[in-house]
């Protein structure tokens, strides 16, 4: 009789420890996490088919019309480290929640603007809020899925719904600006949001944070971490419209270099950092960041280039420009789900550096873009394949960033990887479009009445370089220790 009671208590004592949960309770976090993070993500491109409709009702400037859009990333890749960090301390709902508030709200006033200040104000808003939003969704995930398998699978469909994310803002960008109008681009968060906050009360456990919370948060290192990712970003947005010698640029970049220096001296010397310094010393974690940081700078340029080719050089509509980029969305959730059923067998290495090579082939091809193309005849095939090589690469990436990271890292570990995605992200489109617009002007000077033929010369120097990004992806997932079993 003993015997056989011992078993039961032992289970209960389990049940009480995690909590009761409904057979469906995880199916559900997996829902909201991806929900989520694509929202966060959706929000970096959205905007960007819906500039034209908003700098005329809001007589934007040039700069006031880039600033839309560059509010929110310096919003969102400042503060990230800091958001991911507040999950570990205060417990992932809490953080989710708050984000996810934050966020909403900030939709609501951006999409109610009657101004470019208040609109551009909403939009740092809703990268401050996704930052905190972005690193929950990824924590709850590596919480709620602990058996190899299960985490593998919630990995891919995570990864799957973000890389997707940025495709599919075009095309509901487009379709919203086209019927609805641009304010909806920024409406359409908020019946979401909504549903999300009364599901992630009901579902996502409340898990307790570190003992002490707040109060053993590295204010100092804090301050000095989110100051200096900032000004990093700031100045490398800068450089678009700049140039790289101004003081605009190199003040910031100076700037972040002395805060980051001093980041690290804060740190080396805290009893509780913010960002410990072992972590950044662990060679899989360093080396798949940086992979995560190209993937980022290719693909993050890729959508921002095609987008000006379809309109600009092709003379689409907004809603064209949007349904062009559906066939990838499409292909990198295929690339994903098929990460996700090989990785058990290969490894994270194999399908990294496979999916960068697949990638690296169809930015070379579509490099050789011409003004008077199409999207049938030049842009469909090669973006097909950028982007399932793109889906193929992108779980195997964040599983290896944030793997072996004990369970109070965790939220370190997916604002570190989403850090690198965002940075590798802006500079990226900084440095690429800037070739693209100097290829553009002297193309120009040469042939003055060729304005789609330099369009198109312009962008397609810039995805040459985002096939160089690729191409480094591929070389740093080498680095990378080989594991026949990436989910162990």
């Amino acid at each position: 009789m003993h015997a056989t009671a011992s078993p039961q208590r032992s289970g209960s004592a389990r049940a009480a420890t995690t909590g009761p949960r409904r057979p469906r309770s995880t199916a559900a976090i997996l829902a909201l996490a991806c929900a989520a993070q694509f929202m966060v993500i959706l929000d970096v491109s959205i905007v960007n088919v819906a500039l034209p409709a908003m700098r005329e009702e809001l007589h934007l400037s040039g700069v006031g019309q880039q600033w839309i859009v560059n509010a929110y990333t310096l919003g969102f890749a400042g503060l990230l480290l800091l958001g991911g960090r507040l999950a570990d301390l205060v417990g992932t709902k809490r953080a989710f929640l708050t984000g996810l508030a934050a966020f909403t709200l900030a939709s609501l006033a951006g999409g109610l603007a009657t101004g470019g200040t208040l609109l551009i104000a909403a939009r740092a808003v809703q990268g401050v809020g996704g930052a905190v939003l972005a690193p929950a969704t990824l924590t709850l995930i590596m919480r709620t899925f602990t058996e190899p398998a299960a985490r593998t699978r919630a990995m891919g469909a995570w990864s799957a719904v973000m890389a997707a994310g940025g495709a599919a803002g075009a095309v509901i960008g487009g379709v919203l600006t086209q019927y609805a109008g641009w304010r909806w681009v920024l409406f359409v968060n908020v019946p979401l949001g909504a549903v999300l906050l009364a599901a992630a009360l009901v579902y996502v456990p409340a898990a307790a944070g570190s003992p002490g919370g707040l109060r053993r948060l590295d204010l100092p290192g804090a301050v000095s971490v989110t100051a200096g990712l900032t000004a990093l970003v700031y100045g490398i947005i800068a450089g678009e419209t700049h140039g790289w010698t101004s003081p605009a640029v190199w003040v910031p970049v100076a700037a972040a270099v002395v805060l980051l220096a001093a980041t690290a001296r804060i740190e080396s010397r805290s009893a509780h950092p913010l960002v410990p310094l072992g972590i950044l010393r662990r060679r899989t974690l360093a080396t798949a960041n940086l992979v995560v940081m190209a993937i980022g700078a290719a693909m993050f340029s890729m959508w921002f280039l095609l987008s000006l080719y379809f309109q600009q050089a092709l003379g689409y509509s907004a809603i064209e420009a949007g349904l062009c980029f559906l066939p990838g969305s499409l292909s990198i959730i295929a690339g994903a789900r098929l990460a996700t059923r090989l990785i058990g067998r290969t490894g994270a290495r194999p399908l990294l550096v496979t999916g960068m090579a697949l990638s690296t082939v169809g930015f070379l091809w579509l490099s050789r873009i011409s003004g008077s193309g199409s999207f049938a005849t030049d842009v469909a095939a090669p973006f097909v394949l950028a982007t399932l090589g793109t889906g193929l690469a992108t779980m195997p990436a964040t599983m290896t960033a944030t793997s072996g990271t004990a369970p109070h890292e965790a939220g370190l570990a997916s604002g570190l990887v989403n850090t690198s995605r965002q940075v590798g992200g802006a500079l990226g489109l900084a440095v690429l479009g800037t070739v693209a617009s100097h290829t553009t002007a002297a193309r120009l000077a040469a042939h003055a009445q060729d304005v789609p033929g330099a369009l198109a010369a312009g962008y397609g120097r810039g995805l040459l370089l985002a096939a160089v990004c690729a191409a480094l992806a591929a070389l740093g997932g080498l680095a990378l220790p080989a594991t026949r079993r990436a989910t162990s």
